[in-house]
């Protein structure tokens, strides 16, 4: 019953913490083109994009009246004829141009292009900048929430561990986590591998599970971080499970996508193009799958959330109020069945790498 109120009051506090923000941003909207009346349409736009945007800062929240945001600047790291480093609070949340080592650089469209003194942008005819776009290692928004999922996760499972040193059952949050790992190990990877060759996959169906669960649960705070809801994220979970899979491919494996056994030899000629395409979709898959339910899920809550400021009446903004909760608790199954979805395919690709002839 706690577990029940405590999930009820997060999800209350996540739909007024979005519509406080959908309200800053629209008045933000208002104040920057310097007109009263912004249209419904371009506001919403406008708070949904920057809330499925990553960022050089991380901000909490900002105050619309007085232009304070609230937060902390992170580590500008650009290659641009050498290392240039900075904080990005040279940028005033993209206001100003940031000088380093005498160049000259600022944000556009949350990314970093190099300028001059004045901050002037070309654009070409589809108005996409032409300046020069230094390779951008920065420490963003997304990566901060990546390291502190991976410290939470060492610290959870770290613990896991020791208290298995100290008996069979496990102690304090491990209670908790120990049958999820069961059921990983016993209906995702003995099912999909099999008994003999599980264990060696068992560290990263365990670590993807997690990480991406972890992300797809952070994405649903206040926080308002759009993690898995990013396809380079999502590219690049895809591409561990794709060289894994093809390294752990035994010669069953590659036989079964360039000579299909017991299949004519003209249709083996067919089929073979067929298949190796096949290897380069699954991970393609993979990738997509997660990305796109993600970022869904998010403008969905948030378009749902901008209906209140559209009703402007007590029964419209109480009816989008209540469908936005409903959601919310909806989007929290979707952050495990996603992870979920993710681990299963990875299991049963490597599962189809490994099996034997005899099988």
């Amino acid at each position: 019953m706690q577990k029940k109120l405590l999930v009820k009051l997060l999800t209350v506090v996540f739909l007024v913490f979005s519509t406080s923000t959908f309200a800053q941003h629209e008045e933000n909207a208002a104040h920057e083109t310097g007109s009263e009346e912004v249209s419904f349409k371009a506001a919403i736009k406008e708070s949904i994009t920057h809330h499925l945007l990553d960022s050089h800062d991380f901000t909490f929240f900002s105050d619309s009246e007085t232009g304070e945001h609230y937060g902390f600047s992170l580590p500008i790291i650009l290659i641009d004829g050498g290392i240039q480093v900075f904080s990005s609070s040279k940028f005033h949340h993209g206001e100003t141009v940031a000088e380093n080592n005498g160049n000259y650089y600022k944000l556009f469209h949350n990314k970093i292009y190099k300028t001059d003194a004045a901050g002037a942008i070309a654009l070409d005819d589809h108005h996409h900048p032409t300046n020069v776009k230094p390779l951008d290692f920065s420490i963003t928004k997304s990566v901060v929430m990546i390291f502190i999922t991976g410290v939470l996760m060492l610290l959870l499972f770290g613990g896991l561990a020791k208290s298995f040193g100290k008996g069979p059952i496990a102690t304090g949050a491990g209670r908790f986590f120990e049958p999820v790992v069961l059921y990983i190990r016993d209906d995702i990877a003995i099912p999909n591998i099999g008994e003999k060759k599980y264990k060696k996959y068992m560290p990263y169906l365990l670590t993807v599970f997690f990480f991406v669960w972890f992300l797809n649960l952070f994405g649903l705070t206040p926080l308002g971080v759009n993690i898995t809801g990013n396809i380079t994220v999502t590219f690049a979970l895809a591409m561990i499970t794709f060289v894994i899979t093809q390294v752990s491919g035994n010669k069953n494996y590659w036989k079964h996508i360039f000579w299909m056994p017991g299949v004519p030899t003209p249709m083996k000629i067919i089929l073979a193009p067929i298949e190796l395409l096949g290897v380069f979709i699954k991970p393609f898959a993979l990738m997509i799958r997660l990305y796109a339910n993600i970022m869904a899920g998010h403008v969905v809550l948030m378009s749902i959330i901008a209906l209140i400021f559209i009703f402007q009446n007590w029964i419209g903004s109480s009816l989008s109020f209540l469908l936005a909760f409903t959601l919310s608790i909806l989007e929290l199954l979707v952050a495990a069945l996603q992870a979920y979805i993710f681990t299963m395919l990875s299991a049963l690709y490597f599962g189809a790498a490994v099996v034997e002839d005899d099988h």
